[in-house]
């Protein structure tokens, strides 16, 4: 919105053209500056409503019970589905401060809009329902699914971004190493964007742990977005160049401050959690940016905390499953999964607020290494 005010304001036609005075207009070129004002933005959103949304959420009896088993008593009384607040404050940034004329916002903003209503589904359940579970898993997979597709196929009809869609990169590589048929670059893509958006849902668990670790996880592909979207920066750094990627990093900041500001209010004890609302929109968000950027597979290391989170729990399943069949005794490698469970229980258990500050730094070195990566090719 902002960016068109400045283009008619600069129009050398228009009425106002010439006028020294708007000259700090040209601002709004900048990508960099667009994208802080969105941060910013969405900042302030979430400070300013996130008390009288709490509010409203407990007025709901929208509670979050069940969270997290064993701390039960600090979890009583506190709303879930604070990630509607983070949805709209991110919306409302990237509508105010991005170019609409850019498809891959709007490919954005539907996916965060479309998982945020599967997530609200889900908590919905589990708030009025005397069943916990929520949504059934298989249905909220497919949903998952079914949305990944639908935004990776959007990506392929794009012309900022089609070029580049069925083509599969692996870090250190300079050139792709394969060029996938459409349908295989959609699946291929969905996964990505699925399994991230339950990664980050299972990381959901600790007061301030999930949101820390997405805040820099998204700053990281940020990085990747700015660099993939600007031509000499990319063929220097021997990257896809992806026209108009850029425009993504506005909502990568959109994210960010979103997520710092709800970080004010989810930090321990928490006054509300994001619930699946937030959690699964806002990860299959970054794993839609990792699509974008031709990144998928670094996502494994950039996102490293989600991934160990999430494979603590197939681990334990699946020993569980065969242990039980062949040896018909119930083995598991992990006191509790998700693995942030197993550190605060036992003989040598974390306090909470350790756990979630390790896998900030954790997240932070993985962030690092991720971004090193663009000069070792």
């Amino acid at each position: 919105m902002l960016y068109y005010l400045y283009s008619f304001f600069a129009d050398p036609a228009g009425p106002l053209s010439g006028v020294d005075e708007l000259s700090f207009l040209r601002l709004f070129r900048f990508v960099t500056f667009r994208a802080a004002g969105a941060a910013a933005m969405a900042f302030a959103i979430m400070m300013v409503c996130s008390p009288w949304f709490v509010r409203f959420l407990k007025m709901l009896n929208a509670t979050g019970r069940g969270r997290d088993p064993g701390r039960e008593n600090l979890d009583e009384g506190v709303p879930t589905m604070g990630g509607l607040l983070i949805i709209m404050a991110v919306v409302n940034s990237i509508f105010l401060w991005a170019r609409w004329d850019n498809g891959l916002v709007s490919v954005f903003a539907v996916l965060l809009i479309s998982l945020g209503v599967v997530g609200f589904v889900d908590d919905f359940l589990k708030v009025h329902k005397a069943d916990i579970s929520g949504l059934a898993g298989r249905w909220k997979l497919v949903a998952q699914v079914v949305i990944g597709c639908l935004a990776v196929y959007a990506l392929d009809r794009l012309p900022e971004a089609g070029a580049h869609v069925q083509q599969l990169y692996m870090p250190f590589f300079k050139q792709p190493i394969w060029s996938m048929p459409l349908w295989v670059a959609v699946i291929f893509g969905a996964i990505v964007v699925t399994g991230s958006s339950n990664a980050v849902n299972l990381t959901d668990g600790k007061d301030g742990l999930a949101i820390g670790c997405t805040v820099i996880c998204t700053a990281a592909y940020g990085v990747f977005a700015y660099v993939c979207g600007h031509r000499l920066f990319a063929e220097h750094l021997l990257v896809p160049h992806v026209a108009g990627a850029s425009e993504v990093v506005v909502i990568v900041g959109a994210i960010m401050g979103a997520g710092l500001g709800f970080l004010w209010f989810n930090c321990f004890p928490a006054s509300m959690y994001m619930g699946d609302t937030g959690s699964l929109a806002l990860g299959g968000a970054v794993g839609l940016i990792a699509v974008l950027v031709k990144q998928e597979l670094l996502l494994v290391v950039v996102g490293g905390v989600f991934v160990i989170e999430a494979m603590s729990v197939i681990l334990q399943v699946i020993c569980s499953q065969l242990s039980r069949r062949i040896l018909k005794v119930d083995y598991r490698p992990f006191r509790c999964t998700p693995y942030h469970h197993h550190l605060d229980r036992g003989d040598h258990k974390w306090a909470d607020t350790q756990i979630v500050i390790r896998f900030w730094i954790v997240a932070l070195l993985c962030a690092a290494i991720g971004i090193a990566t663009l000069k070792l090719r």
